[in-house]
């Protein structure tokens, strides 16, 4: 059995702590979260004993997943590559920041640790970083949600989102870019960056759309290997109708791999 801590007790962690309630395999002994936040991580993590500092972390944890968005990864991420400890990121859209990056990557080289970027909310990704390999001269990725996804953040600046009647670009511009303005919406920008050529030369299209009723991600690539077109219409989580069931489906699948004798 491998123990695993979260970061996060969301509706991604709650959903992901379920999947093992009766998994002999996995074992989640830990949830980091907020000073103050003890009773109510615990309430949602069953079974999981609460803890504010990586300095609490049980020596037998096997591996850490973050799901709390670019500040909790900011604020413990180096310090659990530190102590050895493997670290799963669902909040790929930090690593914009050059800064945030480094010290990740720093951290983990001196301590022998690896960074799993989790796929989250898009698929393709293995195929992409496949590609990537022989060779890939283009990659872009077009978001599109219904204009109240998008609510409460910086396209409410660019749009008016309460009058949308077509779909409407309200960025247009590289993955970089796009992971530094919209800090809770453009992770999966960001992963499709890193599995590709970069967060620099991937191209990025956001959309806001009051035709359709369910996120849309779609990655295009062009290389060596070819070309291919993927698109996938998310269904988000049950009780939080902003978040992907597939980002935390992705945090379940990264998990069991650990467990488990084969991989994919």
């Amino acid at each position: 059995m491998i123990s695993v801590a979260m970061i996060g007790h969301g509706a991604i962690g709650g959903w992901v702590a379920r999947q093992f309630d009766d998994d002999d395999t996995v074992k989640i002994s830990h949830v980091l979260c907020r000073p103050g936040r003890e009773s109510a991580a615990e309430e949602v993590i069953r079974g999981a004993g609460a803890i504010t500092h990586t300095d609490q972390l049980d020596e037998k944890v096997d591996y850490v997943v973050e799901c709390a968005g670019h500040a909790a990864l900011i604020n413990h991420g180096p310090e659990i590559l530190l102590r050895g400890i493997d670290l799963g990121i669902v909040s790929t859209g930090a690593f914009a920041d050059e800064l945030v990056s480094s010290q990740l990557m720093a951290a983990a080289s001196q301590a022998g640790s690896h960074i799993d970027l989790l796929s989250g909310a898009i698929g393709a990704l293995d195929a992409l970083s496949a590609a990537k390999q022989g060779g890939l001269a283009t990659v872009q990725y077009i978001g599109r949600k219904p204009p109240v996804g998008w609510i409460g953040s910086v396209a409410e600046e660019v749009i008016d989102l309460d009058n949308v009647e077509n779909p409407t670009v309200h960025f247009a511009g590289n993955a970089r870019d796009a992971a530094r303005k919209y800090p809770k919406n453009a992770n999966v920008a960001a992963s499709v960056a890193l599995a590709g050529i970069g967060l620099d030369k991937t191209e990025v299209t956001l959309i806001a759309d009051p035709k359709i009723t369910k996120n849309q991600h779609e990655v295009r690539a062009e290389g060596r290997f070819g070309d291919f077109t993927f698109m996938i219409e998310g269904n988000t989580l049950p009780n939080n109708p902003k978040t992907s069931a597939l980002t935390a489906m992705a945090v379940v699948k990264a998990i069991r791999n650990r467990a488990s004798t084969i991989r994919l």
